[in-house]
């Protein structure tokens, strides 16, 4: 059996890159199904949506994909004209948008509750890993990581500065997380109850699919393209997968040692919002296997999948239990 064959077995979503929107009556349930695929972030992102109106569902869907073509140009390092690159030109952002000075919060949680291995100053190390055409000396990195700490970055209300010239933030690792719930959030708002949002593998699920039952997501294993690691069911929570799968990862770089980490070659998460599940996948995977595992099992509602070095699974407590059940929110 085939790759496709086996993911439709498993009852997965068939999703054609080019595919434009399509819309069809589903038999045995009073709704219609509306599918949509469009290239952004640097990846595709397609959005199942079902409703009893095939209209309606293709009009939420359609205000979906606006508002995140409009958080995009917030929250993107590499488009000269946004908040973000004008914040790492200049130093200091007066008037930031509420969604980016959301985001930086959100962030700065995050660097918390990890004791630092989630940073979004890190973007003068990414900067450099992204500049260089050959691997940077020990004397590069050590002068970069002067560079680098949240404690440096100060958010107050929505004015934004840096302690440190040269400094500057990428939102990469929580960004995508932060637009996949914005739109499942105008979904649910148009009453869109029953969807799947992927965004090059953050998830987010609400609901149940056509037959009736849960949404399945797979985790791929990030050595073999034709294999995946493990299957989870969700009806109202999200995963998302850091790792080195299609592209190498020089986007993700510990604080700790201003390298990318070599110890696991992806790390998944399940958590009750994309957000969530997008920041604590980024942090895990630039720490160390032990204290990763550690933070794992203390943070409510979660749960983890850490594939490492040797091809071994390592699952924590957290996605053991949601496996055997629907990941719900709290």
């Amino acid at each position: 059996m085939n790759r496709i064959s086996a993911l439709e077995e498993l009852g997965f979503e068939r999703v054609e890159p080019a595919s434009p929107a399509s819309e069809e009556a589903l038999p045995g349930r009073d709704h219609c199904r509306v599918l949509t695929v469009r290239p952004a972030m640097g990846t595709l992102v397609s959005v199942v949506a079902l409703h009893p109106s095939g209209a309606r569902a293709e009009d939420a869907v359609e205000e979906a994909f606006a508002e995140m073509d409009r958080l995009v140009g917030v929250l993107s390092r590499h488009d000269s004209s946004s908040p973000v690159a004008h914040l790492n030109r200049c130093g200091r952002l007066g008037d930031a948008p509420p969604e980016l000075a959301q985001v930086v919060g959100r962030a700065l949680d995050y660097h918390r509750l990890t004791a630092g291995a989630f940073d979004i100053t890190v973007e003068p190390l990414v900067g450099l890993f992204e500049a260089a055409t050959r691997p940077p000396g020990p004397a590069e990195v050590a002068e970069v990581r002067e560079l680098v700490g949240a404690e440096h970055l100060k958010l107050a209300g929505r004015r934004l500065s840096f302690e440190r010239s040269g400094m500057g933030i990428t939102v990469d690792g929580i960004a995508k997380g932060a637009i996949v719930d914005a739109m499942a959030e105008l979904l649910g708002s148009r009453g869109v109850r029953d969807f799947l949002i992927n965004a090059g593998g953050d998830i987010r699920a609400s609901g149940l699919k056509e037959n009736g039952q849960p949404w399945t997501v797979a985790v791929r294993d990030p050595s073999n393209r034709d294999a995946f690691v493990d299957v989870v069911r969700a009806t109202n929570g999200a995963v998302a997968t850091s790792g080195d799968y299609e592209k190498e990862y020089r986007h993700l770089v510990s604080t700790e040692t201003g390298r990318s980490p070599e110890r696991s070659r992806s790390v998944s998460v399940m958590a009750p919002s994309a957000v969530a599940a997008d920041a604590l996948a980024t942090a895990l995977f630039v720490m160390e296997p032990a204290r990763a595992g550690r933070l794992a099992r203390s943070v409510p509602s979660c749960g983890s999948l850490v594939r490492d070095g040797q091809g071994r699974s390592v699952r924590s407590e957290g996605w053991t239990r949601a496996r055997m059940k629907v990941v719900e929110h709290e």
